[in-house]
């Protein structure tokens, strides 16, 4: 009995996860007049500015995650400077700041009634606007830069320290110079793994909902909240929905076929001799390879929490303190659930997929792993759509009231996005256990769920945690599928940032997203001790 519940609990558990997807998919099967009508009035007004928009943003984001993140790569990988160990893991440090919150700080400080035109004009007597507004496509490129770099970054720097070595010291043998080298050699091995972090960060780029709506850019995801909140026509939203699906799936599938040529470069590359040492830089190359690594650092993490500090410290007599302790048990008691939801199913995910490797469960790990690339905005239409369908079939039904009115919805939507990130975590955790101890558990009359307990679980206890917390923190930091789907009165720490900013109380908004920048920091120190650990076995 208890097999056949597993075995059907999980596909279940797929189905719901995929839910957003299949609503869409329906509501884009069950074309009518109106669906038609719909669209051709979109495509005479907002959806030309939707798509160009999103192209140029994504066109200017890219362009610049991929320089900032190969060159950063390089600096630290291929060449030894003092400090170079303190460059590797300050590079990472933008990884722990939600894109909106540097947004609201670079907004504060830069705007007309800011501290900085404002000093300038009192010093100087200059008058009128002295900065352009930030608050444009361009000023979203430059946010999601510096938040976004380190994805490429981080890949860039794994397939530069995998594979370059070995064949940068046979090309410096054969005579080139080391300019050459890094050119026509390092960077194209590391070529897959910028492609796959450029898609990463371009997926956060089209999915995010706090930088575009607070810096008025209308891309997709603004155009869908736009067409659900404010213009009820939830058939104009289900199309831009579907829209940024399709965009999200092609960046998706460049992506994973990129991760592949990686694998099949690093297989590759495994085969060649002795690592070479990095080359030894000095004076005036010094001081340059710290410029390199320590702007996108400065743009991206120290000048952001330095703008927020300043009306924190300023108004601190004034801070909402009790408002705040309110805010952060809501936060962490969604995301304290919604982390041992998620990881439980990934475990249970997992531990099927190894035991009974059917198709069938293939298929529900592939769906679940999908998750993590479905846009907050398109879980949101995806799960209400239903839910509308449902209403209007059973008006007297109390559907709407437990998605939309309680933590059911939220927590959702939660699962739906971050179950992949934990069974991302929990998967790698297996691939360390070789299938032949579980053979040699049965030969001593280990099986079932003993096998789990006293086999498995102690050597997945890192990896389950680093599941917990990687859960945790996203949906901490989650901002689009939080704000329309949470309950009544229980505001979270991303939810009131996004708010108070949006009502230009940036010193208010500081106490929450500094926060967030707190919380943010936790997996970043932990990735750091990681990726030194892999260097030193490295060695």
């Amino acid at each position: 009995m208890g097999r056949t519940l597993a075995r059907a609990g999980l596909p279940l558990f797929a189905a719901a996860l995929a839910l957003p997807v299949i609503a869409l998919v329906v509501a884009a099967l069950a074309w009518d007049a109106t669906s038609a009508s719909v669209l051709r009035e979109m495509a005479a007004t907002v959806l030309p500015g939707y798509v160009w928009t999103s192209i140029w943003l994504c066109l200017g984001v890219a362009v610049a995650v991929g320089l900032v993140g190969s060159v950063t790569a390089v600096a630290v990988t291929l060449f030894d400077f003092p400090g170079r160990r303190t460059a590797e893991w300050l590079l990472l440090l933008p990884l722990a700041m939600p894109a909106y919150v540097v947004a609201y700080a670079y907004t504060d400080f830069l705007q007309f009634s800011g501290p900085l035109q404002t000093t300038l004009r009192e010093a100087f007597g200059w008058q009128g606007r002295l900065f352009p507004e930030i608050r444009n496509p361009w000023g979203a490129a430059w946010v999601f830069t510096f938040t976004l770099y380190p994805y490429v970054y981080l890949l860039a720097r794994t397939a530069l320290a995998e594979r370059a070595p070995q064949l940068l010291e046979a090309a410096r043998l054969l005579g080139a110079p080391l300019g050459r080298r890094v050119r026509e050699v390092a960077l194209p091995l590391a070529r897959p793994a910028i492609a796959a972090g450029i898609a990463l960060a371009l997926m956060e780029t089209l999915a995010d909902y706090g930088v575009v709506s607070y810096f008025g850019v209308q891309t997709f995801t603004a155009g869908i909240y736009k067409a659900w909140l404010v213009m009820d026509d939830r058939t104009a939203a289900a199309q831009l929905a579907l829209m940024l699906l399709a965009t999200v799936a092609l960046l998706l599938w460049a992506e994973r076929r990129a991760q592949r040529r990686l694998r099949f470069s690093a297989a590759r590359a495994q085969r060649q001799g002795a690592d070479a040492q990095p080359a030894r830089l000095a004076g005036r190359q010094v001081v340059l390879a710290w410029a390199v690594c320590g702007l996108p650092v400065v743009f991206g993490f120290v000048l952001p929490v330095a703008f927020m500090l300043r009306p924190l410290v300023q108004g601190w007599d004034e801070l909402p303190w009790h408002a705040f302790v309110g805010w952060a048990r809501n936060s962490l008691l969604l995301a304290g659930g919604s982390a041992l939801l998620a990881t439980g199913a990934a475990l249970a995910l997992a531990h099927a997929g190894r035991r009974a490797p059917s198709v069938l469960n293939r298929w529900v790990v592939r769906v679940v792993g999908l998750g993590y690339a479905v846009p907050g905005a398109v879980v949101v239409v995806g799960l209400l759509l239903p839910v509308g369908w449902a209403q209007a079939r059973w008006p007297d039904s109390s559907v709407s009231y437990w998605v939309t009115a309680t933590v059911l919805g939220i927590v959702w939507a939660y699962l739906v996005r971050f179950t992949a990130v934990a069974l991302q975590s929990v998967q790698s955790g297996y691939s360390r256990i070789p299938a032949s101890w579980d053979d040699a558990a049965a030969t001593l009359g280990v099986a079932g769920a003993a096998l789990w307990w006293r086999v498995h679980w102690p050597l997945l206890r890192r990896s389950t945690l680093a599941a917990l917390l990687l859960v945790f923190v996203d949906v901490m930091k989650e901002l689009p599928a939080t704000l329309v789907l949470r309950p009544f009165n229980s505001d979270t720490l991303a939810v009131v940032a996004h708010q108070l900013a949006r009502d230009e109380r940036l010193g208010e908004a500081a106490l929450p997203a500094l926060a967030l920048v707190a919380v943010g920091l936790i997996p970043v120190v932990l990735l750091s001790r990681a990726l030194r650990r892999g260097d030193a076995a490295a060695c």
